[in-house]
C-alpha cells in the first residue's frame, strides 16, 4: 500500500472514530499533498515525495515547539509535540549512525576528500546514498565535519 493511500485510509478511520489530534494533523498533511498534486498536475505522488512533505511538516512542528517553549506556552508546545509524533509515525525508521559513518568514510576515500573544502561533495554523496530514507542532515553534517577536520 502506498503512503498516500495509507494516509487517506487513516484519515477516514480518524473521522469515524473522531480522533481529533490525529484527524487535524492528517487533514493538514492531506492538504499539503493536494497542493503538491495540483502544483505538479499529477494524479499521485511517489512515497519519496510524500516523505519529503512529511519531513517538512515535522520540521515546522519542531521549530514551533522551540518557539512556544521560549514563550512559556506549554499548552501550544504540547499540541505541536503531539502533531510531530503523528507525522513521525509515517516516516521510515531513522538511519543508524553507524551506517552514516560507514558511508561517510567510504565517500571520503572514494572522493579523496582531505579538508573542509570537500564537505559539500561528501555531504551530497551521502545524502544521495540515503535518498528516501529518514536521515538527519545535521547529523550527517556533524559526522562529515568531524572526519574532515
Amino acid at each position: 500500500m502506498s503512503l498516500q493511500l495509507k494516509i487517506n485510509t487513516d484519515l477516514k478511520e480518524a473521522m469515524k472514530a473522531k480522533q481529533e489530534p490525529l484527524l487535524s494533523t492528517l487533514r493538514l498533511l492531506k492538504a499539503d499533498i493536494q497542493y503538491e498534486l495540483t502544483k505538479n498536475g499529477a494524479q499521485e505522488l511517489s512515497d519519496e515525495q510524500i516523505i519529503v512533505l512529511i519531513k517538512r511538516g515535522y520540521a515546522k512542528r519542531t521549530d514551533a515547539i522551540q518557539m512556544y517553549e521560549k514563550a512559556n506556552r506549554t499548552d501550544l508546545a504540547e499540541k505541536e509535540k503531539g502533531e510531530a509524533e503523528i507525522l513521525k509515525s509515517y516516516l521510515p525508521p531513522d538511519v543508524p549512525e553507524d551506517q552514516i559513518i560507514a558511508a561517510v568514510e567510504k565517500f571520503v576515500i572514494e572522493l579523496g576528500a582531505s579538508g573542509p573544502k570537500d564537505i559539500g561533495k561528501v555531504m551530497g554523496k551521502v545524502m544521495a546514498e540515503f535518498k528516501g530514507a529518514n536521515i538527519d542532515g545535521s547529523k550527517v553534517s556533524a559526522i562529515v565535519k568531524s572526519k574532515l577536520s
